[in-house]
């Protein structure tokens, strides 16, 4: 047997065999330890992905949700400034109201005054006349005692008759 470049059958041969036995090796070792690595990184790789998708979905989610909430806040003070004008409306109708009610009241309070000061001046009016009469009997009573002849007595009589007048005695 020759020598192919310096080497012998049996080294070749071994070569071969051992090429073919790291062939199949490497076929086998891909087959059951790198395609699961393989499936593993994919699935990691498509995972990732995924995350990132939704980040980003989460991100623009979030910046809506904070141009909503922005808006709201805007709002916020608009319906406040609202709420306040229509507090401040009631207020001010309340307060007509108790006023115009105060009034009527006062007007009411007058009124019932002026009656009863009528009332007080009438009755002051009802004692004086009353008080009148009294000294007046009393008077008459002391003409009478004192022996007033007849002439005189018709005299006053006629003149206080006159005094009070017709109408007084007919009514």
């Amino acid at each position: 047997m020759t020598r192919l470049f310096g080497l012998d059958f049996q080294l070749l041969h071994d070569v071969v065999l051992m090429a073919l036995a790291v062939f199949f090796l490497f076929l086998f070792m891909s087959k059951m330890l790198f395609e699961p690595a393989r499936k593993l990184l994919n699935d990691r790789k498509n995972r990732i992905a995924a995350d990132i998708k939704t980040a980003e979905t989460d991100k623009q989610d979030a910046a809506a949700l904070k141009a909503e909430y922005d808006a709201k806040l805007k709002e916020v003070d608009k319906e406040a400034e609202q709420i306040l004008s229509e507090a401040r409306k009631t207020a001010q109708k309340n307060a007509t109201r108790i006023e115009s009610d105060a009034k009527e009241e006062a007007a009411r309070i007058i009124k019932r005054a002026n009656e009863e000061a009528e009332l007080s001046k009438k009755r002051a009016m009802d004692e004086v006349k009353q008080e009148m009469i009294t000294v007046a009997s009393m008077m008459a009573a002391k003409v009478v005692a004192a022996n007033i002849d007849a002439t005189v007595q018709d005299t006053l009589v006629e003149e206080t008759l006159k005094e009070m007048g017709d109408s007084t005695w007919q009514s």
